[in-house]
């Protein structure tokens, strides 16, 4: 497992679509925000949380499409499939490769980011809080959404049509926790709840991802 980890990680940072991508687009969202909305400095402040989550959310989104395509061309997912690691924990290790080369720099990156869009200070620490609890789910189920369309030909844009929705309520927790946290209200609730949203998707959406790789490679 250690080595398919590793393995996957080299492929990730050779390849593209590794952090180096992904904080280029985050980057590239939170700069653009104060051109659309105005330099006002309070309503900034007031959707900062939001505007951070959404670009890492698409940031996540932007490598999925190359998780397991890379994979399926050259033939190792079949070896995969009939080798004696099971392909639940073989499909884990590349959502964690995928977290890793992506949510863990979005996660660094994201206080640094949210100066430039004055987020209030009580805000940073549980921004970093929020995205560190909801990022490895994003890229779990980004791993269920790459095993349904595998092998598709240009299956990123529905790729990214079935997994959008299902990082929705991600999403909601994961925002509302960050702007309760910077108002000094009393985050828990959506902390609690966007823990127990990742420790599902964690528990079982490597079984589904399993489940339609094995058909989309019959």
């Amino acid at each position: 497992m250690i080595a398919l980890l590793r393995r996957d990680l080299a492929l990730a940072l050779r390849a593209g679509g590794g952090f180096g991508l992904g904080l280029a687009f985050f980057l590239i969202v939170t700069v653009l925000v104060p051109f659309g909305v105005g330099p006002q400095a309070e309503l900034l402040g007031i959707i900062a949380p939001g505007i951070l989550w959404i670009g890492a959310l698409l940031a996540c989104l932007l490598s999925l499409d190359r998780l397991l395509a890379l994979d399926y061309e050259d033939g190792t997912l079949d070896l995969l499939a009939t080798a004696p690691l099971p392909l639940e924990a073989a499909l884990s290790i590349k959502a964690l490769a995928h977290w890793l080369t992506t949510g863990l720099p979005l996660v660094l990156a994201a206080p640094v980011l949210g100066v430039l869009l004055n987020l209030p200070g009580p805000g940073f620490g549980w921004l970093v809080v929020s995205l560190a609890l909801g990022t490895p789910a994003l890229s779990v189920i980004g791993t269920f959404g790459a095993a349904l369309t595998v092998g598709i030909k240009r299956g990123g844009l529905l790729l990214s049509l079935l997994v959008l929705p299902l990082y929705v309520p991600t999403l909601i927790f994961g925002a509302e926790a960050a702007r309760r946290g910077a108002l000094g209200q009393d985050p828990s609730t959506s902390l609690l709840l966007l823990g127990g949203i990742t420790l599902a998707t964690i528990a079982l959406m490597p079984f589904a991802s399993a489940a339609v790789l094995r058909m989309g490679l019959r």
